[in-house]
């Protein structure tokens, strides 16, 4: 498998910090010797410089209240990122701490990934992971956080509000799809361990496997767990149901190798950004655990990042078929450039492509089969920013190749155990979920409608009636 790793790029960008963060220019380097992308990190806009230092000095000889130095500095350098895209931010030393943990597996907090909203009135929730003090307390994929502690989430300063002391309470004041108005709901912080893979058998001979995120060992969990799954079936699955719903994603390195693991040959992603070291591109290796088991993919709107990585590598393979709901649209991929005072930025540098040479930002993966959450009351007089959960919705984000196409509509979080019995049926017998939303489908307007037999001139259009169950399927796949 080639891998380019992420500490490439970093020495790539490292020209761009270096300059930031001496006290005096260095020696200029012969024109021949400098490349093109050092040329543009050398260029420096003098006169918007001249005029940040005047607003600077503005601000610490006139504001009403004295202004620390450094805090004037850090929020300086926040706001440079703030515009960029909803991903790029600035970690200080505790929060870059943070952030690393989380991709180890364990931290202090409540077990959710959660996305700034621009007007920073709101935090978004991405997904809750598995088993952790969020997911039981009912937090859901979607919901919108508005205060934490009778706090307003503008009033907080903090970049990971709710990481806290294991055994400590917080209140979450929550608005939620379907709700009629904000809710609050208690949690005790625990030390998160995150089990990033979970497996099961669902029938003799079909397996189930879960992964709720992808971090530094979901890669080896990942083939563990399919052995074992192998072994309870007597050597051999007959196949497999891969859930990836809420997934918020993670690190790549892990989705590229379980995608590894279930493909013989091909391309898995491709990463294309502004200077040529942030192009990689990832290829399997010869040797596929499931030796052509089929398998099957279960997606939702809170399938992100590295989720819609290995959903769009299976698909486009032709290794898997993907079921459930239109993916998040996370494409982009972030690099964590440390700084050398123990602060990192994290920098959207590169967008993903997959193997058809799609890119997922702003649009995500529409699923073969889509599936339909159970409707709730209320629903239909929902306004659009609790419905709408996507990349695409959000303020400020990295515009998509193909974003925009007509009948474009964002998709649903799907949770339960519905889900799963329908990708097992389709696991079993590709088409029959179709099949089976094609006969719902046909049956609801005679159901709703007894007066139309006074009206035989509507009776002839029973195959219109039929495609609702196929309209969600897009004429190309991202």
């Amino acid at each position: 498998m080639r891998v380019a790793r992420s500490a490439t790029l970093l020495l790539a960008l490292m020209p761009a910090l270096t300059w930031a963060q001496q006290t005096a220019p260095a020696a200029q380097s012969d024109a021949d010797a400098a490349t093109s992308e050092e040329a543009v990190t050398s260029r420096v806009p003098l006169e918007e410089i001249r005029r940040y230092v005047g607003v600077y000095n503005a601000v610490r000889a006139a504001y009403v209240d004295p202004v620390d130095d450094k805090k004037l500095m850090q929020s300086a350098i926040r706001g440079l990122l703030l515009d960029l895209d909803p991903h790029s931010t600035y970690f200080d030393k505790e929060d870059a701490e943070a952030f690393d943990e989380q991709a180890e597996g364990a931290y202090e907090g409540i077990g959710v990934e959660l996305q700034q909203q621009p007007d920073n009135a709101s935090l978004k929730v991405i997904a809750p992971i598995d088993d952790t003090p969020a997911a039981k307390a009912g937090i859901l994929a979607g919901d919108l956080i508005i205060a934490i502690d009778g706090k307003p989430i503008s009033a907080i300063e903090a970049t990971e509000p709710l990481r806290g002391k294991a055994g400590s309470k917080v209140v979450l004041t929550i608005v939620r799809e379907g709700k009629p108005k904000p809710f609050d709901v208690p949690i005790t912080r625990q030390t998160i361990r995150v089990t990033s893979v979970r497996s099961r058998m669902l029938e003799p001979g079909y397996g189930y496997v879960r992964l709720s995120t992808f971090q530094a060992d979901t890669g080896a969990d990942f083939q563990k767990h399919v052995a074992q799954l192998q072994k309870q079936a007597g050597g051999q699955l007959k196949g497999l149901v891969l859930d990836l719903r809420s997934n918020p994603g993670g690190l790549l390195t892990a989705a590229v190798q379980v995608a590894d693991d279930l493909l013989e040959k091909g391309n898995i992603v491709s990463t294309r950004g502004r200077i040529s070291i942030s192009d990689a591109r990832f290829d399997a290796t010869p040797g596929d655990l499931l030796k052509g088991a089929p398998v099957v993919v279960l997606t939702d709107a809170g399938s992100a990042s590295a989720s819609e990585v290995l959903a769009g590598a299976l698909r486009d393979n032709g290794r898997a078929r993907v079921i459930g709901s239109r993916t998040f649209g996370k494409g982009s991929v972030q690099t964590v450039l440390p700084l050398d005072n123990g602060d990192s930025v994290k920098l959207t540098t590169a967008r993903y492509y997959t193997p058809s040479g799609k890119s997922i930002q702003a649009t995500g993966i529409v699923p073969d089969v889509v599936l339909q959450p159970e409707k709730q009351p209320g629903d239909d007089d929902l306004p659009a920013s609790l419905t709408d959960y996507s990349e695409a919705t959000l303020p400020g984000h990295l515009r998509g190749d193909d974003e925009g196409g007509e009948g474009y509509t964002a998709g649903d979080v799907l949770p339960g155990d519905g889900p799963i019995n329908d990708a097992l049926a389709e696991l079993k017998q590709p088409g029959s979920v179709a099949a089976k939303q094609k006969v719902e489908a046909a049956k609801k307007p005679v159901e709703a409608k007894p007066a139309a037999e006074a009206k035989p001139a509507v009776a002839p259009k029973p195959a219109a009636e039929t495609k609702p169950a196929v309209e969600p399927k897009p004429a190309s796949k991202p």
